[in-house]
């Protein structure tokens, strides 16, 4: 991957930021998304946000490789720390960080999503509870999707400003996944049930009782994924 060539997870988030866009990377490491982007000339300005000094230089050295100084702001920053009003962003992406760590950018950095009119996530695991903060704080999901790469499964988020209800299941699935989902949702949830049956088996196996809540708990998913994957029996693992 480099700033001509990037990655099928982020390839698939490139195709999520609107052309035009004023682009916020949040956690960009090398700076590949921002880059690739404007030498494409989909997006008009960039900020490419990295917390950690290593993958801050990397970027800046990307960034000067293109003559791109004055088009991409490469910064050292904490999560939205690293946009400022005058950038007048109008889009943000967090990709490849874990779900929990990706809501508490979120949500310390609220004030700063004010005028932003998309969010593309990709968050590596705990997806329910970045549905759920979207929810909570006034985003409708209006894209989603999954993807196997190098034998992990990715899930792209897609959220802009407006209200939304979803139920537990839609926040466990995803409310378009669970409606359209195809090949790739498939695979992951057989390959998720398994996982969750397994772990029952070793619940009943536990010298240590394990706590009531928690088995219901696990036996609930494994119900939820039965269930909608039985809605399509034909599809090939």
């Amino acid at each position: 991957m480099n700033e001509h060539t990037l990655s099928m997870r982020l390839e698939r988030v490139a195709t999520h930021v609107p052309q035009g866009a004023r682009l916020a990377d949040i956690g960009s490491d090398h700076g590949y998304l921002p880059v690739a982007l404007m030498l494409r000339e989909r997006i008009e300005y960039a900020v490419a946000g990295e917390v950690a000094s290593p993958p801050h230089a990397a970027a800046q050295r990307n960034v000067r490789k293109q003559g791109l100084e004055s088009r991409i702001a490469v910064r050292l920053a904490d999560g939205l720390a690293a946009i400022v009003p005058e950038d007048r962003i109008t889009a943000v992406s967090l990709c490849g960080m874990g779900g929990e760590t990706l809501c508490e950018i979120l949500e310390a950095g609220r004030a700063r999503l004010a005028g932003v009119e998309r969010l593309v996530l990709q968050p590596n695991g705990a997806e329910p509870q970045v549905r759920q903060w979207l929810m909570s704080n006034g985003y409708r999901i209006v894209a989603e999707e999954v993807l196997r790469e190098h034998r992990f499964d990715y899930e792209i988020i897609v959220a802009e400003p407006g209200h939304a209800a979803y139920s537990p299941q839609q926040l466990y699935f995803g409310p378009l996944l669970m409606r359209d989902h195809g090949q790739a949702f498939h695979v992951k949830w057989q390959r998720m049930l398994g996982q969750k049956k397994q772990t029952l088996a070793n619940f009943a196996q536990a010298r240590v009782a394990v706590p009531p809540a928690k088995v219901a708990d696990f036996e609930q998913q494994v119900d939820w994924i039965t269930r909608l994957l039985a809605e399509r029996p034909h599809l090939e693992d």
